[in-house]
Order: structure tokens, then C-alpha cells, then sequence
């Protein structure tokens, strides 16, 4: 029950980050690291991505969709992990501080925890 539960919130958090994405991209412009290309359209399709996990993670009738989201999911985790450490050391430079430790530090730990929490999601629980 508690997979089924994180699995329906963690769809529910990229579908509302993919949302964002699309519809206020600047603050995750102002983070792309500068080697990506296209950063534009790069943010707009990680929009999409989000969004089309957060569906094939929940979809009820295919658990090979369901899989394959999770995995999708987690590699896209693992992907933008980048750009929140982009994020990390641009705030951190400032000279306010930006967001501070409390902030960063806590995401940067959560970051694996996400990419295994997608994977995790996505199976089915161990029957004995």
C-alpha cells in the first residue's frame, strides 16, 4: 500500500514540475549548466518528460509501462542532477549566501533517494 501511495505523490510531483516547466521555464534556464545545448528546448522537453513519467507511473493496466516510466523517471533524475548542482554552486557564490546549506545540502541528498524512490515505485512488491 505505502508503494502504491509514494507512486501516486511522486507522479503527482512530476506532473506538477513538468507543468512548470512549461509554463515559467526561466528559473530552470537561469540553473542549465552552460555545456547544455539548446537549454530552451531542453527545459520544455524536461516539461514534457516529467509529465509523461508521472502518467505511465500511475497507469494501473500496464505494469511494463509502469516499469518503463519508473526507469525513465529515474534516469531523469539522475540526469538534471547537474543542473542542481549548477544551482548549488551558483546560490552559494552569491554573496547573500542565496539559498543557503538548508536548502542545498538536503538536495543534493535527496537526489539519489528520488532516483531510487521512481525505480522503487515502479515494481510491483516481492510475493513470497
Amino acid at each position: 500500500m505505502i508503494r502504491m501511495v509514494l507512486r501516486w505523490v511522486l507522479a503527482a510531483f512530476y506532473a506538477l514540475a513538468g507543468v512548470i516547466h512549461l509554463i515559467r521555464p526561466e528559473p530552470f534556464l537561469i540553473i542549465t549548466p552552460a555545456w547544455v545545448p539548446a537549454p530552451h528546448a531542453v527545459v520544455l522537453l524536461t516539461g514534457v518528460a516529467e509529465i509523461l513519467g508521472a502518467i505511465g507511473l500511475v497507469q494501473p493496466f500496464s505494469k511494463p509501462l509502469r516499469r518503463a516510466a519508473g526507469w525513465g523517471l529515474a534516469l531523469y533524475a539522475l540526469c538534471v542532477w547537474p543542473a542542481n548542482i549548477n544551482h548549488f554552486i551558483m546560490d552559494m557564490a552569491r554573496t547573500d549566501g542565496g539559498l543557503g546549506l538548508a536548502y542545498h545540502v538536503p538536495r543534493m541528498v535527496a537526489q539519489p533517494l528520488i532516483i531510487w524512490l521512481a525505480w522503487w515505485v515502479s515494481r510491483e512488491p516481492r510475493t513470497a
